[in-house]
């Protein structure tokens, strides 16, 4: 079998190292011959490529590894970027939860003013990328999972229609292998879905078995009693409390639409006033994971660099980001396999705008992906859509103009915040607060 070379865009990541463990996990299938690091934080990705450096020569001594913060040594003789960048990394993540929350608005991460500020931040940052693979390798495949991946997706249709990039979230991976488990099923891969929406904003309508039965009966009476909260998963990302929280509310986004199962980041848009009350302004998300998983992962990286071995290191593997492997070998390979991807609608969503960037399932193959059409969606959740796709068209178009108005307009229409005046005020900090990563906005 060929052998592969990948870059990771985002080096210094805590979620790299779990990347190689996974990406070595799987050698069998998607064999590599090179893995490179790049990052423009040169201190902080050495940490991690240390670490992972000696991991590799203790369990695959065959692959050639090296870490840079040079673009044309990164992306020259690669064959896929996994880019999961996060411009201003957590400190200003604290700042889009925080700033919000000041006025009585939902604070996330993806979501509202925190993910139109994030947006903001990584559209330059994601483009840079695809221009580097272009210079360097044009036949290179972006395999991007950098947040707000709804934001990113519209910039890079935009702005860079003709690169090659697929767009991808592992939320609804994990959320399938939840509702696998409630139906007492091995896998996702063994379910048939149906789903429509955005990213972090969608439903599934359909979902059967490999012979064929209809199992959203089973999944609709669990999600109503309990939402996610006590499905089985193997990922070790999503299990904080504030993850748990999230899962259980599940059960009343369900609600307002019975036929279908909601994606579980619909909380903050259905529910903003309960999420505001829920949430500490003091500690965030932000919070939580700069106490938790980056103290948990850089002290296992230490250890591993003092101990001068990675045997008992603490790095798990990302089980979830599988999913990445599945694509790039349904690229590589041509396994014309069936994946959840962010893509230009088309006709995908046959009531729906044909320029939105909507999630839907798509078969990949060497040549990219085709569209599997989802048909008509019901008035509610279009409406919900329209509105949702009109913000992130609206900051896009904010981050190529330099346009004020258009980011106020964007942050006003979200269905999180109550009103013009506090979009205003709003945006107002987040411009303080992010000078240096934002356009200038006029």
């Amino acid at each position: 079998m060929r052998k592969y070379s990948i870059t990771v865009a985002g080096g210094g990541s805590t979620f790299t190292p779990g990347i190689v463990l996974m990406l070595l996990d799987h050698q069998d299938r998607f064999p590599i011959r090179q893995i490179k690091f790049y990052d423009n934080d040169a201190e902080r990705q050495e940490t991690v490529a240390k670490a992972c450096e000696i991991y590799l020569k203790e369990n695959a001594p065959d692959i050639v590894f090296s870490y840079t913060t040079d673009p044309e040594t990164a992306f020259t003789d690669i064959d896929f970027v996994l880019a999961h960048i996060r411009v201003g990394k957590y400190a200003m993540r604290e700042l889009d939860e925080k700033i919000p929350l000041k006025y009585g608005v939902v604070g996330q991460e993806t979501c509202g003013p925190g993910g139109l500020a994030y947006g903001m931040r990584s559209i330059g940052g994601v483009i840079e990328i695809l221009d580097y693979m272009e210079k360097y390798s044009p036949n290179a495949w972006m395999l991007n999972y950098s947040n707000p991946a709804a934001i990113v997706a519209e910039a890079t249709r935009r702005l860079r229609p003709n690169s090659k990039i697929l767009n991808i979230c592992d939320m609804p991976i994990d959320l399938e292998e939840k509702m696998a488990s409630m139906c007492g099923i091995t896998s996702r891969k063994e379910m048939m879905v149906s789903y429509y929406g955005l990213n972090h904003f969608g439903w599934w309508s359909k979902i059967y078995d490999k012979d064929g039965n209809d199992l959203m009966p089973k999944i609709r009476e669990h999600v109503k009693e309990n939402g996610f909260a006590d499905a089985l998963s193997e990922t070790n990302q999503h299990v904080d409390q504030s993850w748990r929280e999230t899962f259980t509310k599940a059960k009343d986004v369900y609600a307002l639409d019975p036929e279908t199962i909601p994606n579980t980041y619909l909380k903050y848009y259905l529910y903003p006033d309960y999420v505001v009350e829920h949430s500490n302004p003091e500690y965030t998300r932000a919070n939580e994971v700069m106490d938790g998983r980056e103290k948990q992962v850089f002290g296992a990286c230490h250890r591993i660099i003092e101990k001068g071995t990675a045997k008992d290191g603490g790095f798990e593997a990302d089980v979830h980001a599988s999913y990445i492997v599945d694509l790039a070998c349904a690229i590589a390979e041509n396994t014309r396999e069936r994946f959840l991807l962010i893509v230009p609608n088309e006709g995908a969503v046959e009531n729906f705008d044909r320029t939105a960037m909507v999630e839907i399932p798509c078969i990949v193959g060497s040549n990219g992906y085709e569209r599997i059409c989802q048909g008509s969606i019901p008035q509610f959740q279009k409406g919900l859509m329209e509105q949702q796709v009109s913000v992130e068209k609206l900051a896009v178009e904010a981050w190529i103009e330099g346009s004020y108005q258009k980011m106020w307009q964007a942050l006003t229409l979200s269905k999180t915040v109550p009103s013009a005046g506090v979009a205003k005020q709003i945006l107002d900090d987040l411009i303080e607060a992010n000078k240096g990563y934002w356009p200038e906005l006029n």
